[in-house]
C-alpha cells in the first residue's frame, strides 16, 4: 500500500449484528464496546441484537455507528494498517475526530450520543426525508431543488447528489424527478438532515463543544463542510462540526483533494460498502478496500 485514507461510514449503513465478530475476536474492539456499555447501557444490544427499527432510530443509530466505525479502524490499526489521512461521511466525521487525536474517546462518544439525540429531536419537529438522485444533469437538478424548496445536501460522486427536505416536499419532489426522467432512491432516514431545519441541533452541539478538551491533531482529517483538511485549532473545529449538520457534505471534492495529495488506497471503516462505491465512481486506478468483519479485516491486512 502507498498513502492510505480511512473513510468512516455514515448513517444509513447500519444493520443489526454489525461488527459482532470483531467484538468476539479482537481484544481492542471488545474493550471499546464494553467501556461504551458502561457509559450508555443498552448500546451493545442495539448494535448486536436489536431489530432494525430500534437501531434505525437516529438517537440509537449514531452512537452505535460511531462505535462500529471506530471498531473497524482500531482493528485495522491493530493489524498494522495506519492511515495517512482520515475522512468521515457526516456522522462518520465524529469517529474521525477521535481517530485523528483531536478528541478523547470518552468525549467523542459523549458528543455523538448528544448529536444523535439533538438531530432526532430536530427531526421530530421537522419530519423529513432524503433522496439520492442519480443524474448527470447537475445544474438542472439544482434548479429543480430551488423551485421545489428542497436542499441539495450530499455531493457524493459524479452523477449522484442527495437532496433533503420536509417530507411533503420530498414526496412531491420524487414525482417531479420521475417526470424529468431522473432516478431517485429514498434513504432510510426520518429527518431533513444537512438542512437549515437542523439549526437547533447545530446550536446544541456548539454549546456542548465549547466545554470539550481539544488535543493536537495527529492524523490529518477532512471537513465535510470545506472538503479540506481541518485547521488544527479549537474555533475552526467547533465551527466545522456544528455547521456540518445543517450544510452539505462535499464528499466528491474531498476524494479529489485526497487524490491530489497522493493517496492511492482508500479503506472504508464501518458497515456497508457505500463509501467504497463512491470512491470507485470518483477516482481511477486506486485501491479500494473495506473493513467491517473478520474476513474483510484479514483481506485488508494481506492486501
Amino acid at each position: 500500500m502507498g498513502k492510505i485514507a480511512f473513510l468512516m461510514a455514515g448513517q444509513g449503513a447500519q444493520y443489526p449484528g454489525m461488527v459482532k465478530d470483531l467484538y468476539d475476536n479482537v481484544a481492542c474492539v471488545k474493550e471499546l464496546f464494553d467501556n461504551a456499555e458502561k457509559v450508555r447501557p443498552g448500546t451493545k444490544e442495539q448494535c448486536f441484537e436489536a431489530d432494525k427499527e430500534v437501531l434505525n432510530e437516529t438517537k440509537n443509530t449514531q452512537p452505535c455507528m460511531f462505535l462500529a466505525d471506530v471498531a473497524c479502524a482500531l482493528a485495522a490499526m491493530d493489524k498494522g494498517i495506519k492511515p495517512d489521512y482520515i475522512a468521515g461521511f457526516s456522522l462518520g466525521e465524529i469517529a474521525a475526530l477521535y481517530l485523528s487525536g483531536i478528541l478523547s474517546l470518552e468525549e467523542a462518544f459523549d458528543l455523538v450520543t448528544l448529536r444523535g439525540q439533538l438531530m432526532s429531536d430536530a427531526a421530530s419537529k421537522n419530519v423529513g426525508g432524503m433522496l439520492a438522485v442519480l443524474t448527470k444533469e447537475k445544474d438542472k437538478l439544482l434548479s429543480l431543488c430551488k423551485e421545489a424548496g428542497v436542499y441539495p445536501v450530499n455531493f457524493n460522486c459524479p452523477g449522484q447528489i442527495v437532496v433533503s427536505g420536509l417530507k411533503d416536499k420530498i414526496d412531491e419532489f420524487a414525482k417531479v424527478l420521475a417526470g424529468e426522467g431522473m432516478r431517485a432512491v429514498p434513504l432510510a432516514v426520518s429527518g431533513p438532515f444537512h438542512t437549515p431545519y437542523m439549526e437547533s441541533a447545530s446550536n446544541g452541539l456548539r454549546e456542548k463543544m465549547a466545554t470539550l478538551t481539544y488535543n493536537k491533531m495527529t492524523i490529518p482529517m477532512y471537513s465535510n463542510v470545506t472538503a479540506t483538511v481541518y485547521e488544527d485549532n479549537k474555533d475552526a473545529i467547533i465551527d466545522n462540526v456544528t455547521k456540518q449538520v445543517m450544510n452539505p457534505v462535499r464528499w466528491e471534492e474531498t476524494l479529489l483533494d485526497m487524490e491530489k495529495k497522493g493517496i492511492d488506497t482508500y479503506i472504508e471503516c464501518g458497515p456497508g460498502k457505500v463509501l467504497q462505491g463512491l470512491v470507485k465512481k470518483t477516482l481511477k486506478d486506486v485501491t479500494i478496500l473495506g473493513i467491517n468483519n473478520m474476513e474483510s479485516l484479514e483481506a485488508a491486512a494481506n492486501a
